[in-house]
């Protein structure tokens, strides 16, 4: 049996979870259109143990979404989670944010695209088969017309997370579809935190660092 911490902060979604073998027994989360994690991330944990009556020393490992994703997020949840595993003396699990966030819609045929949102024109997205297989690796990308035509050209594709709203109006292609209101979650995280865990994949606790895709950016501020 493994309990699994499961700690989801590389959008806008403050998402917590707790499961055994794979399968979610506690889900907390908060997606208020700000970053609330500093605030609500701890509190978030202490919530998710208590409702699946779980103490912080029955846990087996702790999976953290590594990103791509806001700076500032992932940089609070690898943070905490890092704190917990030296404290508890038990292994990190890494779990790429678009990958967790492909699991969040099911399609029997075609491609999904879930995308982050950047600035302006850019997200960061990666393509996957209905059976959640890699097809395309993680990339940023300035979205036109022809961004994902070799995939719309074949087959249906699933646009899905908080860059596809903003790809509407530039992507019309007959094979588009649009899937609204998806975030990362911990509650995807789960199934692939398990496997991980299965498999001793984990991460240096020490040298762990979040795949942020591009260099963090300080902008002058607005005059």
């Amino acid at each position: 049996m493994a309990l699994i911490l499961n700690i989801e902060t590389a959008t806008k979604n403050c998402s917590v979870s707790i499961a055994k073998d794979g399968e979610t027994l506690a889900l907390q989360e908060l997606n208020d259109g700000n970053y609330s994690h500093a605030e609500k991330l701890h509190e978030f944990i202490e919530t998710v143990l208590l409702k699946s009556a779980v103490k912080f020393t029955d846990l087996d490992a702790v999976a953290v979404s590594k990103g791509p994703g806001s700076y500032t997020g992932l940089r609070i949840g690898v943070s905490a989670a890092k704190g917990l595993c030296f404290a508890l003396e038990i292994p990190l699990i890494s779990v790429a944010t678009l990958e967790s966030l492909a699991q969040s819609i099911t399609c029997s045929e075609g491609y999904k695209v879930p995308m982050l949102d950047a600035r302006r024109m850019e997200v960061y997205s990666a393509v996957f088969d209905c059976d959640n297989s890699s097809v395309e690796a993680v990339s940023a990308n300035i979205v036109t017309p022809e961004t994902y035509a070799s995939f719309l050209n074949k087959k249906t594709v699933y646009f899905l997370g908080d860059g596809a709203e903003k790809c509407k109006a530039v992507i019309q292609h007959k094979n588009a579809v649009f899937i609204d209101a998806k975030y990362p979650s911990a509650k995807e995280m789960s199934s692939i935190s398990f496997k991980k865990f299965q498999q001793n994949n984990f991460e240096d606790v020490a040298y762990f660092e979040p795949f942020y895709l591009k260099d963090f950016v300080v902008l002058p501020p607005k005059k």
